[in-house]
This record gives structure tokens, C-alpha cells and sequence, in this order.
């Protein structure tokens, strides 16, 4: 079986199958595991999105959007050289990866028809249901319900350890401006034992302002640009804090923020949502033994001194 995998987190599926072998495709942002690391990439970024901040990159895209152009260049010479039997594709996100409209005309350059799998998940659920397609799929059904059945035993045991108090949260999936995350990270939270009081299960994040954060008064936020690291959003924070004054005053009216990595655990829909589910459980419901791993999250207060307590 050849696989052609333009989505990272349908990659990281194929990677827990054991497939890894079998990929000979992948998108430029399929960059976990390590393992894959050495497959061609047939799509190109239009925008330099790791040489410009937040503002910048949502300025570039609905400039790009409104002049109906494409975000991502897919390159149809290796896409063709790489002969896939399969390809995974999505149609949830415009803005995160090639489109299957995109794949038409190099589809039709192969010599025979590959079979297109495209993906659209909105809710945690969907994320594991999409692991049964793909395995099927890929000629891997048994292994993909013992992913499955791995993956959902995790969250029941995350969900049976924190029936307790349930912390009210604001996710925030954009930093300047302000998005609201949506799709599956309200579903992460409630797993977790927290409520998301903004996000809505299965819509896509929006965006927001500080006066509607306010008003919704959470006891804590998270902070998890899409597609960013703990680092590049502390970055980002920083030039903020110094750009933007009223950003170290907004911030400053919660002392329980905290930066997440949401690259890994919360931009893709994967299995790694699993683990941002149990991430999510450690922060909202701590144990005295239990210290996070700084690339994962860190608490915003213990870093950055310009942030006080709330009043």
C-alpha cells in the first residue's frame, strides 16, 4: 500500500498503525514522528508563517481568501512520482491544508485512480471514528480498533478521575487578534473536568475581544495558538507584552494562564488529542506530585514577572 497523507494529524494515525513504512507523501506540516520525518513533501506554504507574527499571518491569509487565492501550493510532479494508492486529504479547514478540489488535476495525471479519503472532523468523536476510516482505508481495520479502543479507554479513565469541581476556562486560539478555539477543544475540556464557558463543541473558533473574555469572567486561560509551540507562543507574549500594553493588563487580571503546546496536543486531530485531554485533566485538576513538562505547558505567572494577580 502507498499512502499519500496531507494532513498531519491523519500522518500521526498512520504513523500508530505502524504504517510508517508505507508512506511516500506527506504535507510540509506532517512533522511527527520522528519517523516520518524523511517522506517527500508535496505541499508548499504560500505564507512564511514561521517569519511573521500573529497579526501579520491573519492579515496575509484573508488577504490571500479574499482574492480567492490558494494558501498552500501542492506539488503535482511528486505527487505523481509518488504513485499513492491512497490519499488523505480534509475539507474542515481551508486555511490549515490542501482542499480536495486542489488534488483534482494532479489525481487525474496518475495512472490509475487513487482512492481519496477525505476527512472533516469537528468534535473529538469524529477524530476517533476518522482512525476506523483510515485504517479501513489503508487495509488496517483490525489494528485501527485496537488504536481505537486504546485511545478511548485513555479518555474514560481521564473522565472518571476528575468528576470533581469543574473549572470554568477560555480557550484562545489566536493571540492578536483574539480567536476563541473551537471544534473539539470544548469536548477536550469537559473530558478533562473543566468547562469551556466561550467555545462551542463542533463550531469553528472564532473570534473575540477582551471585553467578551471579561464578561465571561473564567477562573483560568489557556492559551493555545493554532499550530504553535510552549516557545513561539511565549515569544509572541513577549513582543505583545511590548507592542501592546494593555495586553500585560489584560493578562494580569488572571493569575491562572497558562501556555499550552497546542502544535502537539490541541491544532490537530489526532491521536495526540488524547494526550492534550490528559494535559488538560493535570492543569485543571493538579496533584501535589505532578509537575508539567515545559514543553507541553507552562504556568504564564511563574515565567512572566510584568503579570500580577487579579484584583
Amino acid at each position: 500500500m502507498r499512502i499519500c497523507s496531507l494532513v498531519p494529524g491523519a500522518t500521526e494515525v498512520v504513523a500508530a498503525l505502524g504504517l510508517t513504512d508505507q508512506l511516500v507523501a506527506v504535507s510540509h506540516e506532517c512533522d511527527y514522528p520522528e519517523s516520518i520525518r524523511h517522506v517527500p513533501s508535496v505541499v508548499e506554504p504560500v505564507i512564511d508563517q514561521q517569519a511573521l507574527a500573529s497579526d501579520a499571518i491573519d492579515r496575509a491569509v484573508k488577504q490571500l481568501v479574499q482574492a480567492g487565492q490558494r494558501l498552500y501550493r501542492l506539488n503535482e510532479r511528486r505527487l505523481i512520482e509518488a504513485r499513492p494508492d491512497v490519499i488523505l486529504t480534509q475539507d474542515l479547514c481551508h486555511v490549515c491544508a490542501v482542499t480536495p478540489d486542489q488534488l483534482a488535476q494532479a489525481i487525474m495525471a496518475l495512472p490509475y485512480a487513487p482512492q481519496l479519503v477525505t476527512l472533516n472532523p469537528t468534535s473529538l468523536e469524529d477524530m476517533l471514528r476518522d482512525i476506523a476510516r483510515i485504517a479501513q482505508a489503508v487495509g488496517a481495520a483490525d489494528r485501527g480498533r485496537t488504536l481505537f479502543q486504546s485511545l478511548r479507554a485513555r479518555l474514560d479513565q481521564v473522565s472518571a478521575d476528575t468528576r470533581i469541581a469543574r473549572p470554568r476556562v477560555v480557550c484562545l486560539e489566536w493571540l492578536d487578534p483574539l480567536y476563541l478555539a473551537g471544534h473539539w477543544v470544548p469536548d477536550m475540556v469537559a473530558l478533562a473536568g473543566g468547562t469551556d464557558i466561550l467555545g462551542r463543541t463542533g463550531q469553528p473558533s472564532r473570534e473575540t475581544t477582551w471585553d467578551e473574555v471579561m464578561e465571561a469572567d473564567p477562573d483560568m486561560l489557556l492559551l493555545m495558538p493554532c499550530g504553535y509551540s510552549v516557545q513561539r507562543t511565549l515569544d509572541e507574549l513577549s513582543r505583545l507584552q511590548h507592542t501592546s500594553p494593555s495586553w500585560s493588563a489584560q493578562l494580569a487580571r488572571w493569575p491562572e494562564t497558562y501556555v499550552l503546546n497546542a502544535n502537539a496536543y490541541f491544532s490537530r486531530p489526532g491521536p495526540r488529542l488524547v494526550d492534550g485531554v490528559e494535559l488538560l485533566a493535570a492543569i485543571l485538576h493538579p496533584r501535589p506530585s505532578h509537575h508539567l513538562n515545559p514543553a507541553q505547558a507552562v504556568h504564564l505567572t511563574a515565567i512572566v514577572p510584568s503579570v500580577e494577580s487579579r484584583p
